[in-house]
């Protein structure tokens, strides 16, 4: 099992004075290391509109390297506006991953626009940065991933790796939507695209991940790592219904893989689950992992999906990467 040491909440904005842009929500962290600071990129949402709705946008915070725990920059404004009437990120930009490329950092996410039978629907798009990551221009007004005719639904929760000179993005496909007495609620599974340039895709259209919560469970956010020559994944999944509680709520999956088309899923090995009371007492999800000065580190999101905030947690048995 992999043992992970809970460092503690790193943010919330709901901490922050009431003139902040920023008032709830820090999901989907992921990571950019400077020489002097850590950027975690996340993504957060205003106040909502009178009727409820909410937009989500793309921030960030800067942590110091020598103390992970202590912020030293916030954000001042949403670092990529949201798309355009009618495009497919209109109403918000979640999940998001970062990565560096040269000099470049292309950030992919998920945009999301309102339906009228459905609550959403998300397709991947790329915006990419020449300021260090301070601000981000799309590369076009459509996505850069979207559906197909064995994809039809929503695509999202993209997490962007690169391993010798192939781009991988991992993703989720929506596989239905499921009428329930309340609104629709979709179920959607974890695929991986391949790319020479990080720009033009080949799905490799299958599912990565068997089920265990059954057919209607919901997997999202695949983190890959490469150690000694295996591929390590770590991922988030929940039931389909009644799951913004503790009950049914998110919880960290891991799987590992010698290809990265066969996984082998082994829950019970991710090691990082909800604490006995707190921030994330009901859910833990959406993990990003990231190796600092010899240490590897994992973000997580809490209660309600973010809501809560973002915690960080320390890999407390290194050598666990080389066991077979």
């Amino acid at each position: 099992m992999f043992e992970w040491k809970k460092l503690g909440k790193v943010f919330d904005p709901k901490d922050l004075p009431a003139s902040s842009w920023m008032k709830e929500f820090a999901q989907s962290p992921s990571v950019l290391v400077f020489r002097d600071f850590v950027r975690v990129y996340f993504c957060t949402r205003p106040s909502p509109s009178a009727d409820g709705q909410y937009m989500s946008y793309l921030s960030y915070i800067d942590l110091s390297r020598k103390n992970l725990l202590e912020i030293i920059r916030i954000c001042e404004h949403p670092v990529l506006d949201l798309g355009g009437l009618g495009t497919f990120d209109e109403f918000g930009t979640n999940p998001a991953s970062i990565i560096q490329h040269e000099d470049e950092v292309r950030v992919y996410y998920a945009g999301w626009n309102r339906c009228e039978s459905v609550p959403f629907n998300a397709a991947i798009g790329l915006a990419i940065s020449h300021d260090a990551g301070l601000s981000f221009k799309r590369v076009g007004l459509g996505p850069v991933l979207s559906y197909s005719p064995d994809e039809p639904f929503l695509l999202g929760s993209p997490r962007i790796r690169k391993f010798g000179d192939t781009w991988y993005l991992w993703y989720v496909s929506g596989k239905k939507w499921l009428r329930t007495a309340g609104k629709p609620e979709p179920v959607y599974k974890i695929r991986m695209a391949s790319s020479p340039d990080g720009l033009h895709w080949t799905k490799h259209g299958k599912d990565l991940l068997e089920d265990r919560l059954g057919e209607n469970e919901c997997q999202a956010c695949a983190d890959v790592m490469l150690q000694h020559g295996r591929y390590h994944m770590f991922f988030s999944y929940r039931e389909s219904q009644d799951y913004k509680g503790k009950d049914g709520g998110y919880r960290i999956g891991y799987a590992w893989s010698d290809d990265m088309l066969t996984w082998h899923r082994c829950d019970d090995q991710a090691g990082l689950t909800v604490s006995d009371h707190g921030w994330d007492a009901e859910m833990v999800s959406y993990p990003h992992l990231f190796n600092l000065d010899g240490q590897t580190y994992m973000l997580y999101q809490g209660n309600e999906m973010g809501r809560s905030g973002m915690g960080l947690a320390q890999l407390s048995n290194p050598d666990r990467w080389s066991r077979k």
